[in-house]
Formats: structure tokens, sequence, C-alpha cells
């Protein structure tokens, strides 16, 4: 947990007010309870946690459950509105803004999407549903993306197109 921990404070820019660090700080310890044996050991972490959970989201406006399976890197750049599955899964290095949501596309289909390595997802985006990202992927600002993303493009507007990036050079 204290090695996360130390990649995210980096991650953050080390900055101890970063609101994004902090979220990870709960989730980070959401995930570590899960650890504990014998059970009653963990019920008292486990009441913490979400006491500590249910401050954050309320503080920051971000909503990061410890289901929600996070790479080392994660970066939640800006204050509120962000809300993230607990199905969800995000790749290494990936970061997101304000007013992002990746989640279920329909309550009834419990699969959110599984995100790749060095994604920047864009402030507003919604990425929805059973979907893959690929890496190296930019979300587009206020993006809606219902469907996947193949690596190395860029998915941009209402619901969202997919191009090659040209910014990235090419894999032989």
């Amino acid at each position: 947990m204290f090695e996360n921990l130390r990649a995210d404070f980096k991650a953050h820019g080390r900055r101890w007010g970063a609101q994004g660090f902090w979220v990870m700080v709960v989730y980070r310890f959401g995930r570590w309870r899960y650890g504990l044996r014998p059970v009653w050991l963990r019920k008292p972490f486990s009441l913490a946690y979400h006491v500590a959970y249910k401050g954050v989201q309320v503080l920051t406006g971000i909503e990061l459950p410890c289901e929600a399976e996070v790479g080392e890197g994660f970066v939640i750049d800006h204050f509120g509105g962000i809300v993230v599955s607990g199905y969800a899964r995000f790749g290494r290095h990936c970061r997101i803004r304000n007013g992002v949501v990746v989640g279920l596309a329909r309550v009834e289909d419990p699969v959110a999407p599984h995100i790749g390595d060095h994604v920047d997802i864009g402030a507003g985006a919604k990425v929805l549903g059973r979907i893959r990202i690929g890496d190296h992927v930019i979300i587009g600002a206020n993006a809606v993306v219902v469907r996947d993303v193949p690596a190395r493009h860029i998915a941009v507007g209402v619901p969202a197109r997919v191009r090659p990036r040209t910014d990235l050079p090419q894999v032989p």
C-alpha cells in the first residue's frame, strides 16, 4: 500500500493538497483492508474506509470505490463530478479530469469499461458499457464513448468518432 501511495503522490505532482491524491489514499486503504485476516480484524478497518470514502466523496465530488481496479500512476487531475464504477478497470498511467463518468451503460448489464495504459480522458467525457479502450488513447472533452477504441486512437464527439492519432511515432 505504501509503495502505491508514494507513486500516487509523485503522479499528483508531489502536492499534498491535490484532491485526487486524497481520493487515491482512501482508495488504496480500501484495497489494502481486503487483505486483512481474520475477517473480524477487517471489520473496524472496513468501517473506517466507508467513513473516509463518504467524506472524500462529499469533500471532493469524486467517487472512486475500492472495487474498481486502478493501475499505478493513476491521476485525477481536477476537482469534482467524477464517477467511476466499481466494475471499471484502468491500466497504468491513466489520467481523468472533472466531470468524467466511467461506468455501466445499463444497470441490468453490470460491466464497465476496461481501459488500457496511458489513456487520457478529457473533462466531461462519458465512457460507458462493456467496452475496451486500448493503450495510448485520448478521449476528448465531453465525448460519449459507447464502443471499443483501438490502441493509439482518439475518440471525440457525441457519439464518439474514432480516429488514428497522428502525434505518436508509428509502431513497426
